[in-house]
């Protein structure tokens, strides 16, 4: 991740991104692939995903939305 920065490579990787509608999620860093460069995150890549696919991402998200809630995020 460092090297794609630092040398601006813009490379496709994935990363932890705060999503803000991307996959139909909005307010969390979720694990997403992402295009790095020297300005850090410069893009959000959405793919198309299967149904299975799509669930399992909303049940991460949901995972995630709870943990948030327990400790107060």
């Amino acid at each position: 991740m460092v090297e794609a920065i630092l040398k601006d490579k813009k490379k496709i990787l994935p990363c932890a991104a705060y999503l803000q509608g991307e996959y139909g999620i909005d307010g969390y860093y979720i694990g997403v692939p992402c295009k790095l460069g020297a300005a850090g995150l410069e893009k959000i890549i959405e793919i198309k995903l299967t149904a299975e696919e799509d669930a399992a991402l909303k049940k991460s998200a949901e995972a995630v939305k709870e943990l948030c809630a327990v400790i107060g995020v």
